[in-house]
C-alpha cells in the first residue's frame, strides 16, 4: 500500500523541480567559457595577466599569501600551463587558475 501512495504522491510531477516548479532550458545554467590567458607576467607589484581582449592586472597581495611573500625572483619565476588556464611558479610550489584570479 505505501507503493501505491508514493506512486499517487509523484504522479504529474515528472518534469518538474524542487517546489513544484517546472524546469525548462530557459532556467537550466549555460555553461560558461574558461577563462584562458595568452601571457603572464610578474612584476615588482603585480601579476599582470594577458587575455586575448584585455590586460588585467592583480596585486600579488589579492592573489595569494605565498605569491604576497615572495621575492621578486620568485615571483617571476613562472609558467603559463600550455592551455592558459592556469600559472605555476615551482619555487614557490604555488598553483592559480587564472579563472580564479579574474574573479578577485
Amino acid at each position: 500500500m505505501a507503493e501505491a501512495v508514493l506512486g499517487q504522491a509523484l504522479v504529474g510531477r515528472d518534469n518538474e523541480g524542487l517546489g513544484g516548479s517546472p524546469i525548462s532550458a530557459q532556467t537550466m545554467p549555460r555553461p560558461t567559457e574558461p577563462r584562458t590567458a595568452r601571457a603572464v607576467e610578474a612584476t615588482p607589484g603585480a601579476l599582470v595577466l594577458f587575455l586575448s581582449d584585455r590586460r588585467v592586472s592583480i596585486a600579488c597581495e589579492r592573489c595569494s599569501p605565498r605569491l604576497a611573500a615572495a621575492s621578486e625572483m620568485e615571483r617571476r619565476d613562472l609558467e603559463l600551463s600550455p592551455g592558459g588556464y592556469g600559472i605555476h611558479w615551482p619555487r614557490l610550489d604555488e598553483d592559480l587558475s587564472v579563472g580564479g584570479l579574474l574573479q578577485l
